[in-house]
């Protein structure tokens, strides 16, 4: 067993083609995560327990708790029963911004609705985007093709979404998976702020449905171009209009739909 997956043994039961048999299969570990910020219980998410730094910086960057990884001055993991703890230690006057979200919060979970109070804050004005990058359709299927080859536990459990930040020519620069779409973008943007990467400088691209949360997640990092393999939901496809986000959905090998791109990005 790693913190990754498991191998769960399994019995192969045949349909349209016969051969039941027994068989051991590689699943991926979905395990409880008890977030703390500053000694405070903060929220409990459902995650794979890899990369939880990565992940600690980018759940505060998404939570608004910092600006920059180095605004947290540590970071604890340890495994605990039944799950893990994920500490997060920041300096005094940003613990009052995060005791302040604590105590807002009135469920836990990845919706990303914890603590909001009203249909006006789910919908405040996003920052705009800024940033613009020079791509094209040649650099989406460069990046669509190469995902595969950055899924090592996608490809061995077949039950977890990927999130990778590419080169506007769609190399494949930095990569992260979780059972959740949101996990997996939050544990990519703190490997991001964690190696210096500038989110300005290259697109996203996730294997998920695109939720609102994921354009948020997207737009406040500071990255100009989304590009998902599943299809947007309405409010996804509103934000990123609003925000000025270059949003790609349903990207297959054989054809993309741009859904916003308004400073014309995409070649």
């Amino acid at each position: 067993m790693t913190n990754e997956m498991i191998d769960l043994p399994v019995r192969r039961l045949g349909l349209a083609e016969p051969g039941d048999a027994a068989l051991t299969r590689s699943i991926a570990v979905e395990a409880p995560v008890s977030i703390e910020v500053g000694g405070i219980g903060y929220a409990v998410m459902m995650a794979t327990p890899a990369d939880l730094e990565d992940y600690a910086v980018g759940f505060a960057i998404g939570e608004g708790l910092v600006d920059t990884a180095d605004q947290i001055g540590r970071i604890d993991t340890h495994p605990i029963e039944g799950g893990w703890a994920l500490r997060i230690w920041l300096p005094p006057e940003r613990n009052a911004i995060a005791l302040d979200r604590a105590r807002k919060r009135v469920s836990e979970s990845s919706c990303g609705l914890c603590g909001i109070e009203n249909i006006e804050e789910v919908l405040r004005p996003l920052p705009p985007v800024t940033a613009c990058i020079g791509t094209d359709r040649a650099a989406i299927a460069a990046a669509l093709a190469a995902l595969r080859d950055h899924q090592p536990l996608g490809r061995a459990t077949g039950a977890v979404h990927a999130a990778a930040f590419c080169s506007p020519a769609g190399a494949i620069l930095l990569a992260r998976e979780d059972v959740g779409r949101h996990n997996a973008l939050d544990k990519l943007i703190g490997a991001m702020a964690r190696a210096g990467t500038d989110p300005a400088s290259g697109f996203i691209l996730l294997s998920a449905r695109c939720s609102y949360e994921l354009v948020e997640k997207t737009v406040r990092a500071g990255c100009p171009m989304l590009v998902t393999i599943s299809a947007p939901t309405s409010l996804a496809a509103e934000r990123a209009v609003q925000a000025g986000l270059t949003l790609v959905a349903l990207a297959r090998t054989d054809s993309a739909l741009v859904v916003s791109d308004p400073q014309g990005m995409i070649a």
